[in-house]
């Protein structure tokens, strides 16, 4: 019988759909693979053709612009928003609005253009975490941002429209909708338990293992209880942490084991799958948050949202997550 669970943080329903209970080998879907063969803004030798670099790893030295990089970010040629002007809020009747201020940078995360960021080694991943934590360290300077977003689509799928594989950062001028629901709800959870949800969620989980994916020794990785998405895996810090840009040395290090190793159990499983990865984290301009715990969202594209999931903010989910979580843990370590 399909199930309705609601998800302790945002109050979200889902329906788990288990009766259709479907395998990895059920999706359709086509393997998101770099085919090279077309002209790349992104690879060495192109650096002209992208917006002057804001920040390279460089490990043998070299100028700027040029090749000789591991790791490289511009901003986006295209951007969503831009850093210069005044936010000029106005109002007009019902209505608000302001001008597009913000900024829009891409990470690349490798030089070779065939490779994908489970592919990379254990520090290049982790070089790609240092990347964003310069990044957002650096434009929360700018008090007009309020909200940085970091995330990856990779794939056709995903909505990548270059294949070199690479990573996008958004600073926004306000905390988004979906940022707010969480904090609103870590917040009420908070104010009546005195404990963070999040570290609820990491011992309670732990202690059950059903939907454990993978533990580290500063991170746990879990299909949430009401998982919108077949596959959908969380990587959770274990120690309490509001702000992804606060972590720690060894945090960052283990990170990019831990990132990796899930990405590679995807592949493996799900037949190297276009996926959407985010990073929840809270507002810049605000403190060390008791109620609100950083993480990442990782979710494989193997369903679409359709009229009933827009019509009612419900998410179906064919796969249980305990079925997923099964599937990536018995794959072991790839």
């Amino acid at each position: 019988m399909p199930e309705l669970r609601k998800d302790p943080i945002t109050g979200r329903w889902v329906i788990i759909a288990a009766e259709r209970a479907m395998r990895p080998s059920d999706f359709i879907r086509q393997p998101a693979v770099p085919t090279g063969g077309r002209f790349c803004p992104f690879c060495p030798g192109n650096e002209s053709k992208t917006p002057p670099e804001v920040l390279a790893y460089r490990p043998g030295g070299g100028r700027p612009n040029e090749p000789g990089w591991t790791l490289r970010v511009v901003p986006n040629k295209f951007p969503a928003l831009r850093v210069e002007g005044d936010l000029n809020r106005q109002g007009e009747g019902v209505y608000d609005r302001m001008n597009g201020v913000g900024a829009h940078e891409v990470v690349i995360e490798t030089p070779d253009h065939m490779l994908t960021l489970s592919e990379l080694s254990e520090k290049q991943v982790e070089d790609v975490f240092w990347a964003m934590r310069d990044r957002i360290v650096d434009l929360r300077r700018d008090k007009r941002l309020r909200y940085i977003i970091v995330f990856k689509n990779h794939g056709a799928a995903a909505g990548a429209t270059l294949e070199h594989t690479h990573s996008q950062l958004i600073a926004l001028p306000v905390v988004p909708k979906r940022a707010q629901e969480e904090l609103d709800g870590s917040r009420r959870y908070f104010d009546y338990r005195e404990r963070c949800i999040f570290c609820d969620i990491l011992r309670q989980e732990s202690d059950s293992g059903a939907r454990v994916v993978l533990e580290s020794e500063h991170f746990l990785a879990i299909t949430p209880y009401a998982s919108r998405f077949p596959f959908e895996t969380w990587i959770l810090p274990k120690r309490h942490s509001s702000h992804f840009e606060a972590s720690e040395i060894p945090e960052m290090q283990n990170l990019g084991w831990i990132e990796r190793a899930i990405l590679r159990k995807i592949d493996k499983v799900l037949e190297r799958p276009a996926y959407n990865l985010m990073i929840h984290s809270s507002p810049v301009q605000e403190g060390a948050m008791a109620h609100y715990h950083w993480h990442i969202e990782i979710i494989p594209k193997l369903t679409n949202a359709a009229g009933f999931e827009w019509g009612t903010g419900f998410y179906i989910n064919p796969t249980p997550p305990e079925e997923a979580a099964r599937f990536l843990r018995d794959v072991g370590l790839v």
